[in-house]
């Protein structure tokens, strides 16, 4: 008697890359309405203008790739990239350094290397050292968390607009007139004029844990993260180890010192270290495949993170450390594969 069998795979997969995606940006969504609280309508814009241009970048070198369009813009990956890129940047970056970095990060990081799958570098970090090297001066123009400014000092959504749209805020009021340093700027300069971090400290820029404001995004990042974990859109062990990576040394470094060395609370609600956590070094592309290999490779960007701020010349060093820990991927990948099954070692 025979029997018809039907054509494999027999189990459909469940999650695909859409999904992933989609819960991805789902999973930011707690992060961004603390954005949009303590910084105002800035992010929103940014988000627009980067994803505009990134499905029209995706769009362009999939038609010139001879790709099928529809299908790769549905897959939402250009638009993760946007996105992770516009929570980087200020919210009154001008539009066309978003749209430099976002170019970037679509044509030279993702597809000149043959596009997703294929990367082996984080685009969105990619397109962001990028702007933070052609762009210093604009990528340091942060503004303060409205809760910190005046009554009607603080630029308004249509004036952060006019910002994004034509590099100046409307009336006479300056973009440099307001903005202020981030915490991780103002800890690193403040240290290097011998102050103790109880004197730095005492600007209302910062909070209980990490700068104001910065807390609550980071308390945001954190639902979207372990809810991505929760279904099974990242594993566990490059988040542990980010966090190992981070706060083990910035532990060490405390109790040895803790008038000289922030406290690990601080490095890790300030800055970029959360949204790396979760959101960044978990890029399944770039990031190592081994479940070794995902240790090593989550506690390189950590240790690199607290090295690059502690002694080096960047404030935040997230992109650093992922973009040179991507670069390791294929050695760790090669020594941490597990032995087949019936083979020797």
């Amino acid at each position: 008697m025979r029997f018809t069998t039907g054509p494999a795979p027999h189990l459909a997969p469940q999650n695909s890359v859409t999904t992933m995606m989609l819960r991805v940006l789902l999973a930011l969504v707690p992060a961004l309405l603390a954005w949009v609280w303590f910084f105002g309508w800035g992010i929103i814009f940014n988000i627009i203008i980067a994803s505009t241009v990134a499905v029209a970048a995706e769009a362009l070198m999939l038609y010139l790739r001879g790709k099928p369009i529809q299908r790769h813009l549905l897959d939402l990956s250009a638009i993760v990239t946007a996105v992770l890129l516009a929570f980087c940047l200020p919210p009154t970056t001008p539009w066309w350094i978003t749209v430099t970095g976002v170019a970037f990060a679509i044509i030279f990081a993702k597809h000149l290397y043959g596009g997703l799958g294929h990367n082996p570098f984080n685009p969105a970090m990619a397109g962001y050292v990028v702007l933070l090297i052609s762009f210093p001066v604009e990528m340091t123009q942060w503004l303060p968390p409205r809760q910190l400014v005046d009554d009607g000092n603080f630029p308004n959504a249509w004036a952060q607009l006019v910002a994004i749209l034509t590099g100046e805020l409307p009336g006479a009021t300056t973009l440099d007139a307001i903005s202020r340093a981030t915490p991780l700027d103002v800890m690193k300069t403040e240290l290097g004029m011998a102050r103790t971090i109880a004197e730095i400290t005492a600007d209302p820029r910062f909070g209980d844990m990490g700068g104001y404001g910065w807390e609550w995004i980071g308390n945001g990042i954190i639902i979207g993260g372990l809810w991505l974990i929760y279904t099974k859109v990242i594993r566990w062990q490059i988040p542990v180890a980010v966090l190992a990576g981070v706060l083990l040394p910035a532990t060490l470094f405390y109790l040895i010192d803790p008038d000289s060395h922030a406290s690990p609370a601080f490095h890790l609600f300030s800055g970029a270290t959360l949204l790396c956590v979760f959101f960044i070094a978990t890029d399944p592309v770039s990031a190592a495949t081994t479940r070794l290999g995902r240790l090593i490779y989550g506690a390189g960007i950590g240790v690199l993170i607290y090295v690059i701020r502690t002694w080096g010349g960047y404030p935040d060093a997230v992109a650093f450390a992922v973009l040179m820990m991507n670069m390791a991927v294929p050695l760790i990948d090669r020594y941490t594969k597990p032995r087949v099954y019936g083979h020797e070692k």
